[in-house]
């Protein structure tokens, strides 16, 4: 054997054709590539009359909007409005609401009654679930055999574990189950736990089974929603909320689980610090792969995650409402919480509008320390917990090996969509087709069959020894706990002192 080193150039030119967090960026890449083109190809021919249009009636909107006249000012920016679609959007859905029968996500036939018509939508999304579901299965199949692994025995798994997926989108689907805001993750989850912990997940589900993958993808695809321009609509007072609070949350709990709980596994620790402190599973994920964190640590982390944001979107909103908060300081104090994206959104809803867009805005402007927090714990980790004996550090190629490649293709994708957003003719309604239109839908199928692969893959008697003692409930408690007060202070600070009336010229 030869005891040459290795030449990294090489090994790092092997991993881009073999690695799954390179698939991942090359899967989400061609995804977005393909429906981006689509959209282009298809938009319309008088797109940039209407771009010009739209530009010239905002005049006519302010003039509207101070005389009083809110009906006016609607009117006319739905009559000017920008309208590009995707020409593939009818062949990427997810099974939608029901009330009685589960069938109705699926198919509903259009009634004749003028009054029914009106309160029942027709719904026909077989076309949109077989679209899913050949795409993925070929994509997926095609990558895992250029990886060496077996095509076959992926597209033998795959249905069975598509279906799955299906059922949580149906479960979470239903009309009181929904006004819950249960959301499709938490049932992908114990979907996935029920099997994996009373039959057992079968052996020939294995090779369909591809957590960090199906996320890792759907990150990338995540990326170019995470766009730059929106970002920095409100500016600095969200940035400070997001940037400034979020690291001393994340450093601040993992101290407290090292040194006061004395947590034996400082990956565990740093798992539910990440998906705690910035934005629940994405992070979780992208800092598990940074720390090497067990496949275990990564399901607890992400069952605590899930579990206390059914709590918080539920309970925050009416803690705001009782106490007479007001929706921006309520919605940056949301977004700067609350862990997933979409019970963010689903939260500041019901505060109203206003609320609504500075959560969001809140929140995307955390996303991107995805990234950040990963390259952070990659460096710590190589030149801190793992280093050797001898005390030597080990060189910067090891920081490079370690850190979770797919943040890449996340980072190159807001920061390419961001720039045709800015400087595209029609650049928003382009963007917001392709991202409406397919890769959304993608991408929460995705996120869907990683949860309930982690359900299949996660075994109670294993994660046992993690729960022992209760400490990491503790340290997700007293780590979110930090973040509610310190996000509550700089959101009233930025929000309601420094740049209120800026705040409220904005969101009047």
């Amino acid at each position: 054997m030869s005891t040459d080193a290795p030449n990294p150039r090489h090994s790092t030119f092997r991993e881009m054709k073999t690695a799954e967090d390179w698939w991942a960026i090359w899967c989400g890449g061609l995804l977005l590539l393909l429906s981006f083109g689509a959209v282009w190809i298809s938009r319309p021919a008088d797109l940039a009359d209407q771009v010009q249009r739209a530009a010239d009636a905002k005049s006519e909107i302010a003039e509207a909007k101070a005389a009083g006249d809110d009906g006016l000012a609607k009117q006319i920016a739905a009559d000017t409005k920008v309208t590009v679609s995707h020409p593939w959007k009818a062949w990427f859905a997810k099974p939608g609401s029901w009330e009685s029968n589960p069938v109705d996500s699926v198919y509903r036939p259009p009634v004749q009654e003028a009054e029914e018509r009106e309160a029942q939508k027709a719904v026909n999304a077989i076309g949109g679930l077989v679209g899913v579901f050949i795409v993925l299965g070929v994509l997926f199949a095609v990558a895992q055999s250029f990886r060496g692994h077996s095509a076959g025995g992926f597209l033998k798994a795959f249905p069975v574990v598509f279906l799955l997926a299906m059922l949580a989108y149906v479960l979470a689907g239903q009309v009181v189950v929904k006004s819950y805001n249960l959301e499709y993750a938490l049932w992908a989850l114990l979907v996935g736990l029920i099997i994996s912990n009373t039959v057992g997940t079968p052996k020939f589900l294995g090779p369909a089974v591809l957590t960090e993958f199906y996320i890792k993808t759907g990150l990338v695809l995540l990326g170019a929603e995470v766009l730059m321009s929106r970002l920095l609509v409100l500016g600095l007072p969200g940035i400070c909320v997001a940037w400034v609070v979020t690291p001393i949350v994340l450093i601040s709990t993992f101290i407290f689980g090292q040194k006061v709980l004395k947590i034996q596994s400082p990956s565990l620790n740093m798992v539910i610090s990440a998906d705690m402190s910035v934005c629940g599973v994405s992070a979780a994920i992208a800092t598990a792969a940074a720390c090497k964190a067990k496949k275990e640590e990564l399901s607890l982390a992400i069952g605590l995650s899930l579990s206390f944001t059914v709590i918080m979107m539920v309970v925050l909103p009416a803690i705001i409402k009782a106490v007479g908060m007001d929706e921006v300081l309520g919605g940056a104090w949301l977004g700067g919480t609350i862990d997933a994206t979409g019970a963010v959104a689903a939260a500041g809803a019901v505060l109203g509008d206003r609320a609504l867009e500075v959560a969001a805005t809140v929140k995307m402007i955390q996303n991107i320390l995805i990234g950040i927090t990963a390259f952070g714990v990659a460096i710590y980790w190589v030149t801190c917990v793992e280093k050797n004996d001898s005390g030597i550090r080990p060189d910067a190629m090891e920081i490079w090996y370690r850190f979770p490649k797919f943040v890449l293709g996340f980072v190159a994708a807001s920061v390419i969509f961001s720039l045709l957003y800015s400087n595209l003719v029609g650049g928003p309604a382009v963007i917001d087709a392709m991202i409406g239109g397919s890769t959304k839908t993608l991408r929460g199928w995705l996120f869907c069959l990683a949860f309930v692969s982690i359900g299949l893959q996660t075994n109670f008697r294993e994660l046992a020894p993690h729960l022992k003692g209760g400490k990491p409930l503790i340290l997700y408690v007293c780590g979110q706990t930090l973040n509610l007060v310190l996000t509550l202070a700089m959101a009233w600070l930025m929000f309601r002192v420094v740049f209120r009336d800026q705040i409220d010229q904005y969101l009047p």
